[in-house]
């Protein structure tokens, strides 16, 4: 897509998205640092990590409602959407997996602090790539992103043929289905088959965030409503974790979780209906473009990122100066070096750029 047929609230939507996954993952991080326990839960920080580790949840579903609001409802080739869209987002997966292989087994071999390998053999080397790209090697479990994207191009022709010409009102009861779904399985926990959840969850998302797009209810094109969908499932989250603090630490709910359903929505809405984001000065917008051009690439290196500097550096400036370097170094950092190789012939192929 062209520079000057991009929606900017689409390409600021997205850059949220990135921003809201690379700080939920610095969040984990410094938890994991902080060693919180019941008593320190109630600290500053312990009310930050709590608060992050719900709100920021919304990544992921933002994503997945981008998506359907750029790809559903259009007419297009099965075999095309297939032979363009899979490449953009396999291709960057192997690379940076690639790469990352070479990164820790460089790592562990010359820094003696480092021991994310421990054998260096030539199979043992071929293990270490395969399980990046299977998601168990260190700091490639955010891969699993990869694989789930996979599953919703894979369904995506599906749903796009009952979905293109049809009224909105079918899609809202197929949306009302797929909501009562969420509560059973995201919220009260009902047993279904992870593999069934791994499929179902997300592509309601997908068709969600094509519905937002051209929903003209105004629950859905108010700034209003927009607000309240994002302050109630946000303090309620809050409160609930602090309600099971005594038998869970750090409580936090399911990405797909209904919170975090509706949280996405006011999201969602918020920036579809607010008239200042367009007005805002050129300089902003070019940021924000840039860094939604680079968010897929940023999602597939941050994690690593983070995870090597935390290794090598053992960060301790305190909770606030911690999640100033990690947040540099995930996001920042990230951005800079996909916007550099973005830069530079074919590799902007390879880097995870769109």
């Amino acid at each position: 897509m062209s520079s000057n047929k991009r929606i900017f609230y689409f390409d600021a939507l997205r850059a949220l998205a990135i921003l809201c996954v690379v700080l939920l993952h610095v969040t984990g991080h410094l938890g994991e640092i902080m060693n919180y326990n019941v008593h320190t839960i109630f600290s500053l920080s312990g009310i930050f990590e709590t608060f992050a580790n719900n709100f920021f949840r919304i990544g992921v579903p933002l994503f997945l409602m981008l998506s359907g609001a750029l790809l559903l409802g259009r007419d297009w080739d099965v075999k095309g959407f297939f032979k363009k869209r899979i490449p953009r987002i396999a291709i960057p997966f192997v690379f940076w997996s690639l790469v990352f292989t070479i990164m820790l087994v460089l790592a562990s071999y010359f820094i003696s602090s480092v021991n994310f390998v421990t054998q260096f053999g030539i199979g043992d080397i071929l293990q270490v790539f395969v399980d990046t790209l299977i998601c168990k090697a260190p700091g490639s479990a955010v891969y699993w992103f990869f694989w789930m994207m996979l599953g919703m191009y894979i369904l995506m022709p599906i749903f796009n043929r009952g979905i293109n010409n049809s009224d909105l009102r079918k899609v809202e009861a197929f949306l009302a289905i797929w909501t009562v779904y969420i509560i059973m399985t995201h919220s009260l926990m009902l047993p279904i088959p992870e593999y069934v959840s791994f499929f179902i969850s997300p592509i309601g998302f997908v068709v969600l965030g094509y519905y937002l797009r051209h929903s003209e209810r105004g629950i859905f094109n108010s700034p209003i409503s927009a607000a309240i969908l994002i302050i109630a499932p946000s303090v309620l989250m809050l409160v609930y974790s602090y309600a099971v603090v005594d038998s869970s630490i750090l409580f936090v709910f399911h990405r797909y979780s209904l919170p975090v359903m509706v949280l996405a929505v006011g999201t969602f809405c918020l920036f579809k209906s607010s008239s200042r984001l367009n007005g805002i000065s050129d300089l902003p917008k070019k940021i924000i473009s840039s860094i939604a051009l680079c968010s897929y690439g940023m999602y597939l290196i941050h994690s690593q990122i983070i995870m090597v500097v935390r290794k090598i550096l053992h960060i301790s400036f305190g909770f606030v100066g911690d999640y100033v370097v990690l947040f540099a170094v995930g996001f920042v950092l990230s951005w800079i070096i996909i916007y550099v190789l973005s830069k530079m012939p074919v590799l902007d192929e390879l880097i995870g750029v769109k």
